[in-house]
């Protein structure tokens, strides 16, 4: 799951970053508001985490900009502000959640995983299709009951997959989900054939439906109605 951190502490952020990435996040950061603008326009999150009080701008004119650009991504404000009008406004923009500082970060994981349970797996803590089960927080893959050992990467590629099934997804927004930092490998999407094959053949060897669908010169599927 990849998350965009919106904090203009420095101090802050570097430990939240830290800890998020810890718990198993894909985490970019932003610490003023046109980095957020940038950010979110180059990249597809899963939710994003808002400090109203930003330089150069304000972390609930960031939720109106989401909104108008039809964003997916979960909301949660984190600020020190925790006046009831923030609070309200903030959740009448679109927010889906709002945690004052200071706050434990374990509930701020606590409340990211439910928000993207609610958003992606209709609440539950697991997502089954079919003859294949995922644990998002386990970070666990059963095909008929066995478990299939995965990488980080492909983990992270197969739950992006499946979070989007039935949709088309470009080779483009795999590459920004899955995070990759060589500039190369970036642009001419070898890495994500090299972790799309070995994804298909680890599900395959235990009896899997292979689900993925290559849309030639666009990117991929995970079509459940095969």
């Amino acid at each position: 799951m990849k998350i965009l951190l919106v904090e203009d502490e420095l101090q802050l952020s570097k430990t939240l970053l830290k800890f998020l990435k810890n718990e198993g996040f894909l985490v970019d950061t932003a610490l003023d508001f046109p980095q957020a603008l940038f950010k979110i326009a180059d990249n597809v999150y899963d939710c994003i985490l808002i400090d109203i009080t930003l330089p150069k701008g304000n972390g609930l004119e960031l939720i109106k900009q989401l909104k108008a650009d039809h964003s997916k991504s979960g909301i949660i404000i984190i600020s020190a502000k925790n006046s009831d009008d923030d609070k309200i406004l903030g959740l009448d923009l679109g927010a889906d959640d709002y945690l004052s500082k200071p706050f434990n970060f374990s509930e701020l994981n606590a409340r990211i995983r439910a928000l993207l349970r609610r958003r992606n797996f209709d609440g539950e803590n697991i997502l089954q299709i079919n003859e294949l089960i995922i644990k998002p927080n386990e970070h666990c893959v059963f095909v008929n009951g066995e478990e299939v050992v995965l990488t980080k990467k492909e983990f992270d590629l197969l739950l992006f997959l499946v979070t989007n099934k039935n949709r088309v997804v470009s080779k483009l927004s795999i590459a920004e989900h899955l995070s990759i930092d060589d500039e190369d490998q970036f642009f001419n999407h070898d890495f994500i054939y090299v972790h799309l094959r070995n994804l298909r053949k680890k599900l395959s060897d235990k009896g899997c439906i292979d689900y993925i669908q290559t849309i030639y010169g666009i990117g991929y599927k995970f079509n459940t109605s095969l």
